[in-house]
């Protein structure tokens, strides 16, 4: 198992940052990929990136620019740097682990083996 802990969300005023965190447990940091995700007040769970167990991170289209995902297979964290923050960046933003090695896919959640209960990030005008 890899249980994984979301924390770092809250209310924050268009053009702010945040920057939250997915701690994880249960294996070495470099053997799994995460992946986070949104799920935005009455629409679907969408990809917003990934980042592999080495370290390389990928993105989806509508976030490029604006998100950064690193990790610190050290602490065991995971971290989603979210800048510019906008209105239409208010969700549940989750975490998952993936423990299989792929080079496609990455964007669906069936992809993903755990999941963390989500943090809510809120952004007011």
């Amino acid at each position: 198992q890899v249980p994984l802990v979301e924390s770092g969300g809250g209310l924050v005023q268009t053009g702010g940052s945040l920057r939250l965190s997915c701690a994880a447990s249960g294996r070495p940091a470099s053997m799994y990929a995460v992946g986070w995700f949104r799920q935005p007040p009455g629409k679907e769970r969408a990809f917003v990136g990934r980042i592999s167990g080495r370290g390389n991170p990928y993105y989806a289209d509508s976030v490029m620019g604006r998100f950064t995902i690193s990790r610190d297979n050290a602490k065991n964290t995971v971290y989603l740097q979210i800048n510019s923050l906008k209105q239409e960046d208010t969700a549940v933003y989750y975490c998952a682990a993936d423990l299989i090695p792929r080079a496609t896919d990455y964007d669906l959640p069936t992809s993903y083996q755990y999941w963390g209960q989500g943090t809510q990030v809120t952004v007011s005008s």
